[in-house]
């Protein structure tokens, strides 16, 4: 996907002053808290909104421009949109409001097809039943069946997880990353959540009052301490790529190689070598001046201290470089002090807490099945 934003819009007292451009398939997540300008941004890439100024193009098409006149009209853009609401028509039953969309792609062909998808979706169970008698998760199953079905060159996502408790919240996210490495369909996701982006997102655009505020890979971004007051402090931190290393089948452990030398987490069911997504909370992290011993803590990780960012009250963020790869730990002011801690010091960071938060994710942007655990070690 080659997706270019450059747009400018007034509403009321909010103005959206944007760009961004993305160049690589997989999911990208628009981030940042209400009122960011994610859900105008996407509804501009829908055509939904015409936007004061600028332009938005599509794998070299441009469906926007206010310099040449040009606005593609919203339903010849091929752009499939899952809504918060889902917004299915209560008078079809699922099956009916499936094929809805399947009829809208006229001669396309969607790239799953529609038993295929069904059983990915888990839905066939449903397909005589009107939205009324469907639970939030339900629906918005059948909502993304139907933006498939309509064989988009591009999914957008407005925050379609909002209204579902944490169970569906998960279903609903393995299944959009099947449906990513199935289908094969890119995707934007707005989101205000940084544990959704961080388990969905290949790249992410992290937005402030209207303006971009980054724009890079999960990887970059995520481990870059100036943004913390944007992604939020509790739950910031990195997302690495790493690789199964090896399974220590006696105590139910998998060792994960990084960049800066592995991890050992629960157990997963993948085989050595196969890519793996990381996430490691910086409130998780603490540092030490000398290898530690005699610690109960699995993960050890040397590093070199390439940052430190300081904020008003008890806490700091320190940035800590292994090989390629950026740790982050959340410390006190006072540890800062009594530890002598400066940029350039070699330090031990260790790791009190590991989550695989999908399976395939390395930088190569291979996917596979998704699978999540969370180690206290």
């Amino acid at each position: 996907m080659n997706l270019d934003i450059d747009i400018r819009h007034d509403l009321g007292g909010f103005r959206l002053d944007t760009a961004f451009a993305v160049d690589e398939p997989g999911i990208t997540a628009l981030f940042g808290p209400s009122g960011a300008g994610k859900s105008t941004i996407i509804a501009a890439i829908a055509g939904l909104i015409t936007p004061d100024g600028g332009h938005v193009r599509l794998d070299g098409e441009t469906l926007f421009d206010s310099a040449a006149g040009t606005n593609v009209p919203t339903q010849k853009r091929q752009i499939g949109y899952v809504f918060q609401d889902s917004r299915l028509f209560p008078h079809l039953d699922v099956r009916s409001n499936l094929l809805f969309g399947a009829r809208r792609a006229g001669s396309r062909r969607p790239a799953i097809g529609f038993d295929a998808l069904i059983d990915l979706l888990g839905i066939g169970h449903l397909l005589r039943r009107k939205p009324l008698h469907l639970s939030g998760g339900e629906r918005q199953r059948v909502a993304l069946g139907r933006a498939v079905l309509f064989a988009p060159r591009l999914l957008l996502l407005d925050e379609p997880f909002a209204a579902l408790d944490q169970p569906r919240r998960h279903e609903i996210m393995g299944m959009l990353e099947q449906l990513r490495d199935v289908a094969n369909i890119p995707m934007v996701h707005v989101s205000h959540a940084l544990d959704e982006v961080t388990r969905l997102a290949d790249h992410m655009v992290v937005l402030d009052q209207g303006k971009v505020a980054a724009s890079d890979d999960i990887y970059a971004v995520t481990s870059r301490i100036d943004l913390f007051p944007l992604t939020g402090r509790f739950e910031a931190g990195s997302v690495l790529p790493g690789n199964v290393a090896e399974h220590d089948r006696d105590h139910h452990l998998t060792a994960v190689t990084i960049a800066g030398g592995h991890l050992w987490v629960p157990q997963i069911d993948r085989p050595v070598g196969a890519p793996v997504r990381v996430r490691v909370r910086a409130r998780d992290v603490m540092l030490a001046t000398a290898l530690p011993t005699g610690l109960s803590a699995n993960n050890v990780i040397s590093g070199t201290i390439a940052a430190i960012r300081r904020d008003e009250g008890a806490y700091l963020d320190v940035q800590i470089a292994c090989a390629t790869d950026r740790l982050v730990a959340r410390i006190t002011h006072r540890s800062l002090a009594r530890l002598e801690l400066a940029e350039g010091q070699p330090v031990h960071a260790v790791i009190k807490s590991v989550t695989v938060e999908r399976d395939g994710a390395g930088r190569s942007g291979h996917t596979g099945a998704h699978n999540q655990t969370r180690a206290a070690t």
